[in-house]
């Protein structure tokens, strides 16, 4: 956000927060005109600053009440098989985030299951596929 004046900041940083308040409610946050608010937000959207809007879900609510860090290092680590992998992950339906890291390992997946045999099941079934 180098490229962001400081409005540009508190908007963002407020919509981080709660992006489903109204504009005025907005405006008023971060002391500037409903009509610059509406503008500003627009060109933030514009310049892909703000890529879109989530829905923060209790995952326990959907019976997904395990979470997990689990590393995994990548085997022959080549370009074409870390690809393949990362393409592969993005389509389990337990995954919630995806991050590269240094060290012995190459990922680290954060998943949501139901319960420990969930977890065990992901882990010896699905990422030994």
């Amino acid at each position: 956000m180098s490229g962001l004046d400081d409005v540009d900041r508190a908007l963002v940083r407020e919509l981080q927060s709660d992006a489903r308040r109204s504009n005025r409610e907005l405006a008023a946050a971060v002391h500037v005109s409903p009509s610059t608010s509406s503008e500003r937000v627009r060109a933030l959207r514009a310049e892909g600053v703000i890529r879109g809007y989530h829905a923060d879900v209790a995952l326990p609510t959907l019976g997904r009440r395990v979470q997990a860090l689990t590393a995994v290092t990548i085997r022959p680590p080549t370009r074409s098989t870390i690809e393949a992998f990362r393409n592969w992950v993005q389509t389990l339906p337990e995954l919630i985030g995806v991050f590269v890291v240094s060290g012995t390992s190459d990922f680290l997946l954060h998943v949501a299951v139901p319960d420990t045999d969930a977890l065990y099941a992901f882990v010896i079934d699905r990422l030994t596929e």
